[in-house]
């Protein structure tokens, strides 16, 4: 699929890169895939790049379905699961997670009275008018959301540090070239 054009069979539920305008792609609109990292895929359209979530392409018959996954979770804390989820979220114009690229400034996890639990969240976006950034916000707000014990979800957008290519991970730099 990675590379290759796609005929979409039906009309497919989008997002354009940059500008994070949603829009429909019409059925029998002609795709190129770009880049099918964690729960999305990006792809370049007559209408210029756009992100399609990896549940629309299945529906849509872009990529086959998922099928479940059976690593085991229950021996890693909430707090590693968040990271987890957060680990799979991809910048949809960089090959690298939003964890890795250090837009994740901080992860909090606070039990409940009623035995859930708050997640607090603090993250970053590379530029401050990214209109990616409530995207992938949401993204990672669903997700943890949908983890066993998670009762709360609050994904605060800091400013402060500002980001830079220093606060990316020694892979994500080297992955882009930049070491």
């Amino acid at each position: 699929m990675l590379n290759q054009e796609v005929i979409t069979e039906a009309e497919t539920a989008a997002i354009q890169i940059p500008a994070g305008n949603a829009l429909i792609l019409p059925e029998g609109s002609r795709i190129y895939i770009t880049q099918m990292l964690g729960n999305s895929i990006t792809a370049a359209t007559d209408v210029g790049l756009v992100r399609i979530s990896r549940a629309e392409a299945a529906r849509v018959g872009i990529i086959p379905p998922e099928e479940s996954k059976t690593e085991s979770e229950e021996n890693l804390t909430l707090e590693e699961r968040v990271w987890k989820v957060l680990h799979n979220i991809y910048d949809p114009e960089i090959p690298v997670d939003i964890a890795s690229l250090g837009l994740i400034y901080g992860v909090e996890v606070i039990p409940q009275e009623d035995g859930s639990n708050y997640v607090g969240v603090q993250m970053t976006l590379t530029a401050p008018g990214c209109g990616m950034g409530p995207h992938m916000m949401a993204e990672a707000e669903a997700g943890i959301a949908a983890l066993d014990g998670v009762g709360e979800v609050n994904i605060e957008f800091v400013w402060d540090p500002p980001w830079n290519q220093g606060m990316m991970t020694e892979e994500a730099r080297m992955q882009l070239g930049l070491i």
